[in-house]
């Protein structure tokens, strides 16, 4: 994999990674890159394999072969010394729902070998900066789903990672609690943390990520930065005529016009073609039109998303288990 800018700082760097559960092979050949202070977003469906990417990087799964470095450690090596230089938050809550928000925090920097003193001090100030500190003396069985999947991200952060790993962090979240988690990992990078974040939510890799990675069924499909990706496929000029019967007419000046066929349908009386830098403005289309005696109820350049990206990617479908979620809306 071509690192994402050239004399880029990598410090997660992954070559060639091969990973086999029996039957299984989860890994095949990945390569990721991801500089400092940036975020990769990794994006598959269930099965594709990111979280055992994950899981190896955080030395947690060695792998089969290929090599990986993190903050500049060989996960396998010198995994010893990576874990105290990387946080991890996964898919599942680590928190424990009986004991206060300020206790979990508290425990983490004891478990991270910080004195009583330096764990109560940490706990205060990341549960200040994260928004959770009028609630830090409540039990975490009484926090909302959002603000546990907040205090669970930043238990990875009270030993102040310089890489965190994120493993579907918003997965059954609510939008609201979607969008404060998007909050925390901006603030994170800003300060400097570098991140990995896997996720299904393709709305979630175009909020957050300087990179992404499209990977399925173990190896890595696409990569670029989420403009370059849309690239792919270009933009596309909507429009919807007033009477269908007209459809014909609109059709035919689209075509002349536009940089692909175009896409009808009649009952919605519309009409979807692929423009391009080169394509006449609007204005000039709609002179066009209405030479054409066209009468239009709407018209448009509409930009693509990630979720049409990665259905061109995979072909319109998957090896994985299930389709990705442009997450808006999820529950």
């Amino acid at each position: 994999m071509e690192p994402p800018a050239d004399g880029a700082d990598l410090v997660v760097y992954a070559e060639n990674l091969h990973k086999r559960f029996g039957k299984t092979e989860a890994l095949r050949g990945l390569d990721l890159a991801v500089p400092r202070g940036t975020v990769l977003g990794v994006l598959g469906p269930n099965g594709s394999g990111k979280t055992t990417a994950v899981r190896i990087l955080a030395t947690l799964t060695r792998p089969d072969s290929g090599t990986a470095r993190v903050a500049g450690f060989d996960v396998v090596r010198q995994a010893d010394e990576l874990r105290h230089r990387i946080g991890l938050t996964g898919q599942h809550s680590s928190v424990d729902l009986k004991l206060t928000g300020r206790e979990n925090m508290v425990m983490f920097g004891r478990l991270y070998h910080l004195s009583k003193s330096a764990a109560e001090k940490r706990a205060a100030e990341v549960l200040e900066r994260f928004g959770l500190a009028h609630a830090a003396d409540r039990l975490v069985d009484t926090y909302s789903g959002g603000m546990r999947r907040r205090l669970d991200l930043i238990a990875s952060l009270v030993f102040a990672p310089s890489v965190l790993f994120l493993d579907e962090p918003t997965t059954g979240l609510d939008p609201r609690s979607r969008s404060e988690i998007w909050d925390t990992v901006r603030d994170l990078v800003r300060a400097g943390t570098t991140v990995l974040l896997t996720t299904q939510y393709l709305d979630e890799a175009d909020q957050l990520a300087d990179h992404v990675v499209v990977i399925d069924a173990g190896k890595a499909i696409a990569s670029g930065t989420p403009d370059r990706l849309k690239e792919i496929i270009g933009s596309r000029l909507d429009l919807v005529v007033r009477d269908a019967a007209s459809l014909a007419a609109a059709t035919g000046v689209l075509t002349v016009i536009g940089a692909g066929a175009p896409e009808t349908d009649e009952p919605k009386r519309t009409v979807s073609i692929p423009v391009n830098d080169t394509s006449p403005s609007l204005t000039e289309i709609l002179r066009r039109l209405d030479q054409e005696g066209v009468a239009v109820e709407n018209i448009g350049i509409r930009r693509p998303t990630l979720d049409e990206v990665f259905l061109k990617v995979t072909g319109g479908a998957s090896a994985g288990s299930e389709q990705m979620t442009s997450g808006k809306g999820a529950a």
